[in-house]
């Protein structure tokens, strides 16, 4: 359940910010909301899956976007202007910077099917155990006694045929991801949703407008009930 953090229990809501549910939405490029076939263009406000996700949940929750283009659940680029793309190395930093926090969204793996890092599927999963489900429900508040949830979403399945040749054989090996994962969550207690079949764009790798709109409200309707 998600829980509330008060610094004065005698505060009200509008006194104290504190009070709303805060969600940290951390992945890549498809986070950030890149719009399909482009390099560097967004997605505006109105169609990123975080801020539809934040008008949908309303004035009690607080929504955080972290999304950072070709973020790698763990692995490492060799080229050039990809530092910090890592995403294990910034994570309990970011954590602690918007301390506390209610539910963390993972949404990554995309970038980690690119061939050059050489990830099989359980790779990819075993990644996603060791550096995030095992991490986030045991990184305590520094403010407050508690671990935010972790909700692991497994990502749209790539179009090979259309990706940047980064991606040779990633689209098999990501049509194993939505199982691994599901495994990943149950093992840990976290909170699963399966995206894998969600539309992607001309480019095969980034959601479209639309999948936007219906991740945003798969996550809406997974948060509410497990409130219940």
């Amino acid at each position: 359940m998600l829980s509330l953090y008060c610094f004065n229990p005698n505060q009200t809501k509008d006194e104290n910010p504190m009070t709303k549910k805060r969600i940290l939405c951390y992945g890549d490029s498809n986070t950030w909301g890149c719009v399909p076939g482009t390099r560097f263009e967004r997605f505006s406000e109105q169609i990123r899956f975080p801020k539809r996700l934040q008008e949908l949940l309303g004035d009690d929750f607080e929504v955080i976007e972290e999304g950072l283009f070709s973020r790698t659940l763990a692995s490492d680029y060799q080229r050039p202007n990809k530092e910090g793309r890592n995403g294990s190395t910034y994570l309990i930093p970011c954590l602690y910077s918007h301390d506390p926090l209610d539910m963390v969204v993972l949404m990554l793996g995309t970038p980690d099917l690119k061939h050059e890092f050489n990830n099989s599927p359980e790779d990819i999963g075993k990644q996603l155990e060791d550096y995030y489900a095992k991490i986030i429900p045991n990184t305590k508040s520094m403010v407050r006694d508690s671990c935010p949830e972790l909700l692991i979403i497994c990502p749209p399945i790539i179009d090979d045929t259309v990706t940047s040749k980064r991606y040779l054989g990633g689209t098999e090996k990501s049509k194993q991801l939505a199982e691994i994962y599901l495994k990943v969550a149950e093992a840990n207690n976290c909170l699963f949703i399966d995206a894998s079949k969600l539309e992607i764009g001309s480019d095969g790798v980034h959601m479209t407008e639309k999948s936007h709109a219906k991740l945003a409200e798969i996550i809406t309707d997974k948060i509410k009930s497990n409130e219940k």
